[in-house]
């Protein structure tokens, strides 16, 4: 056997047999993986997650661990062998420390008077220090209307005055909640006030002295012991400056931030997130793109961003296991301790710049792993050092143990040091170039490690994840690096920043560009159970697939074959998709479109043309409905009115296609909502303008007369004077009565779709010129979502022969209601809805009309 001094004399004269300063390339350092410090890590791990909620008995753990470990010595007499005690002794401590770390964190959750004034939803005055940049809220739409904005901000109570005039000093970690996008103010939409409320631009560690209503945390088993919502109206009183460190971090973000100013929506969004992790300027619908192609960990601070940089310093990974390293340390001749401590030096600057929040201290530790590999050149203590950090992230901070961003940054970091070199090897020696097999087998084992615990939160799996991944790969490392550059530049050089910004944003909009057409692809991915039982089943799917491949990989025609299938179940060609599930059916005239609880209609207007009525309320849906039709023209979208689940999925709409132009009511509220599709439509420069009965349009052998509302009054000859309402037209309660509505005619069907008409509009509509046009329709979109408020008079003088109703599956509402449908069907009419029937066509057969289902 060679012993350890006769190898590494082997190993030192191989190195300097090689002529080359830095050494040889291939001499390998590694030795079998050491897992000696896996299962303590794992018993922490496991321990922190399950005392949080039981830190009342993590006491009698810890005396029952050290209890175990004093009497480990007495096994020696039962054949233990010493390796086997000192791993038996190296988990119970872990286990020990970790329940009395788990049960100091769950205790702070108890302790004091807040969790008792949540629990009574008293009003409170506290002084409270923020641990957390703020962040708004994303828009969400419920029912008619979209959330109000708020602004959230985890912070600890430092001091709680109550009602009563009790004071008391204690450490509670809770949410603060700022309404500040309730109402409006100034004639702006709250919006508006929203993303100019100086409450976002406090930094952590600053003291505030806030006035609040309390609650109890929302879900169990969370690191809040209370919510404090917060009127927002009034400026944050602060009572106690950021720390230095925060006041440095924040001046660097602030000056990325400026840097990006005049870049591209994309790449000014993007570069703040891939360099420090702020995605405040992360559009909802940019958002999506990137958990669809499961680029999302590109938008957050994350190991690899820590670890391109300590590339740059040190050299890339794939030489950690080899002698030979490059990058500028040892090129400039600095040894690896030296070498050691300007890494340490460059851990700290990022986690300062980045937050020391444990998100970010989480990629630290992460990236530290590739630190010690890339000065070592050992690949066999990446494991223990992965393990050690885990330890000791789990100890310090002990809710880590319950975040899935922990999980998956440790699985992905697991499968890069373990399967990826393995899967690699595999590929290289089966002809594949080394650049791309590292790639390849990076890519690959990362996706396959994590896709069931992403399948767990998104309840969804991505098809072109590692497609994404690899082809975004070359771009990430540019955009950190001249990012990371550009921050360090914008507090001395200005110019120099923004050029910097410049050149960064190249890569930027690449990395967006890809996140977009990888998530625009009809399969781009698939439902999947989201539950830990829907991870497990993908997880022996997943194994089923790679023993396959395996085996097919010494085949080249069967995976070209693989390839070209998964190519086209992803791609799903519009001829191939209509052949084989027989949708969207030729010559169809009308798709209502499954958008959930509200309305999204498409009326053909010749090839790859389609004129839009209402967007539904999600941007995704109403997308993915006008793909499958083959939509890339839009000559008009009709906006109804400017309720949330009519106009919110606007964005799907105008995503990648000609829109020619937006018609709405002139009934503009809810306010908000109104602002919004003017945002949206001036930012792609398409004209808005206002629909009034008697106008008639064209378009191939689409044609189509608005019946609904009428004409706007005259303006008022005096400001004195009363407002003016044309004779038989009630002036519009709200937003549903001022809906417009059509009548639609297309290859011989007519159809009428009236939005959200109430039954006084309805009523009206019924006595307006327009009514004999009404009588003996053969398609009616039912008004409101088939709600029981309608007009019997304007549903017998319709007469439909087909009812369509749009709703959403399990609504809260009790869409259709049971007494419009029996009337509808009374009628004579066949009633079809979208939350049992799915998306429906409507199309001219043999006899006449003719329904599709999707």
């Amino acid at each position: 056997m060679t012993s350890a001094p006769d190898l590494t004399r082997g190993r030192s004269a191989v190195h300097a047999a090689s002529g080359k300063r830095l050494g040889a390339a291939r001499p390998r350092q590694e030795g079998p993986t050491d897992l000696r410090l896996v299962p303590p890590a794992l018993a922490a791990w496991a321990t922190a997650a399950l005392m949080l909620d039981a830190s009342p008995g993590s006491t009698g753990i810890v005396a029952g661990c050290l209890a175990a470990v004093a009497l480990l010595p007495w096994t020696r007499r039962a054949g233990w062998a010493s390796w086997s005690r000192a791993s038996a002794a190296a988990v119970l401590l872990c286990v020990a420390a970790a329940a009395a770390s788990a049960g100091l964190h769950g205790a702070d959750l108890r302790r004091g008077p807040v969790p008792g004034l949540a629990r009574s939803y008293a009003t409170v005055t506290a002084e409270v220090e923020l641990t957390s940049d703020p962040r708004l809220t994303r828009p969400r739409v419920r029912g008619d209307h979209v959330t109000p904005t708020a602004v959230l901000i985890d912070a600890e109570v430092r001091r709680v005055h109550d009602s009563g005039g009790a004071t008391a000093a204690t450490r509670t970690p809770v949410l603060l909640i700022v309404d500040v996008g309730s109402g409006r103010r100034g004639g702006r939409p709250a919006a508006d006030e929203a993303g100019r409320s100086p409450w976002l631009g406090l930094l952590p560690s600053t003291r505030l002295r806030v006035s609040a209503r309390s609650a109890p945390a929302l879900t169990g088993g969370d690191r809040i012991a209370a919510v404090l919502r917060v009127r927002g109206e009034t400026e944050p009183e602060v009572v106690g400056a950021p720390s230095d460190a925060q006041r440095l971090a924040g001046r660097l973000r602030a000056g990325l931030r400026e840097a990006t100013d005049g870049l591209t929506p994309d790449a000014r969004a993007l570069l703040p997130g891939l360099v420090v992790g702020d995605t405040s300027r992360i559009t909802p619908e940019l958002e999506e793109a990137f958990k669809e192609t499961d680029l999302t960990h590109t938008l957050a601070v994350s190991g690899a961003n820590f670890t391109i940089l300590l590339a740059l310093l040190l050299g890339p990974p794939g030489l950690a296991q080899r002698v030979e390293r490059r990058g500028l340390a040892p090129r400039l001749g600095i040894s690896l301790r030296a070498t050691a401590v300007l890494g340490g030096v460059l851990s700290l600057g990022f986690v300062v710049v980045c937050r020391p929040d444990p998100s970010v201290l989480r990629a630290a530790a992460c990236g530290a792993v590739a630190l010690l590999a890339l000065a070592t050149g050992r690949r066999r203590s990446l494991i223990p050092a992965l393990a050690t950090a885990v330890l000791l992230l789990v100890l310090y901070d002990p809710w880590l143990a319950r975040s899935y961003g922990f999980l998956l940054s440790v699985a992905a970091t697991g499968a890069l040091l373990t399967l990826a070199p393995r899967w690699s090897a595999g590929l290289r020696r089966r002809g594949v170039p080394p650049r791309l097999a590292e790639a390849l087998g990076a890519a690959g084992a990362a996706q396959a490690v994590c896709a069931p615990i992403v399948a767990v939160l998104s309840a969804r799996v991505s098809l072109v994840a590692v497609p994404c991944n690899l082809i975004a790969e070359f771009a990430i490392a540019p955009a950190t690096v001249l990012g990371f550059a550009a921050l360090a530049a914008a507090p001395a050089v200005m110019p120099v920043a923004e050029a910097l910004a410049w050149c960064a944003h190249w890569p930027a909009e690449w990395i967006a560009t890809i996140a977009r057409t990888g998530a625009a692809l009809p399969g781009a991915g698939v439902d999947w159970p989201g539950s830990w039982t829907g991870a497990a089943l993908l997880a022996v799917v997943t194994s089923a697939v790679l023993l396959v491949g395996r085996r097919l990989l010494r085949h080249p025609w069967w995976c070209g074959v693989c390839g070209l299938l998964l190519a086209l179940a992803v791609v799903q060609p519009p001829p191939l998709t209509r052949v084989l599930t027989g949708w969207p059916p030729p010559g169809w005239r009308l798709v209502m479109c499954d958008v959930g609880q509200g309305d999204a209609m498409v009326l053909a207007a010749g090839e790859g043309a389609g004129v839009v009525v209402d967007a539904g309320p999600d941007p995704q849906l109403v997308d993915h409905c006008l793909r499958a039709l083959g939509i890339t023209r839009v000559p008009l979208v009709v906006l109804t009115h400017f309720h949330a689940d009519h106009v919110a999925g606007l964005p799907g709409v105008l995503r990648g296609r000609t829109v020619g132009a937006i018609e709405t009511t002139g009934f503009e509220e809810p306010a908000e909502q109104a602002a919004f599709v003017r945002r949206q439509a001036a930012a792609r420069r398409i004209p808005v303008t206002r629909a009034a009965a008697g106008e008639q349009r064209r378009t191939g052998e689409l044609s189509w007369q608005v019946v609904w509302p009428p004409p706007s009054p005259p303006p008022n000859p005096s400001p004195g004077s009363p407002p003016q309402v044309l004779p038989g037209h009630p002036e519009p309660e709200g937003p549903n009565d001022a809906s417009v509505a059509m009548l639609v005619r297309s290859a011989g069907l007519r159809l009428l779709l009236l939005g959200d008409l109430e039954p006084p509009a309805q009523r009206a509509l019924a006595r307006s010129p327009a009514a004999e046009a009404l009588r003996r329709v053969d398609v009616l979109k039912v008004a409101h979502h088939g709600s029981a408020y309608q007009d019997p008079g304007l549903i017998r003088r319709a007469a439909p022969r087909l009812a369509l109703i749009s709703c959403g599956e399990d609504n809260t509402y009790g869409h259709p209601a049971p007494g419009t449908v029996a009337a509808l069907r009374a009628g004579g009419a066949a009633v079809l809805r979208t939350d049992r029937d799915g998306a429906l066509a409507v199309l001219e057969g043999d006899g006449g009309l003719r329904v599709a289902r999707d």
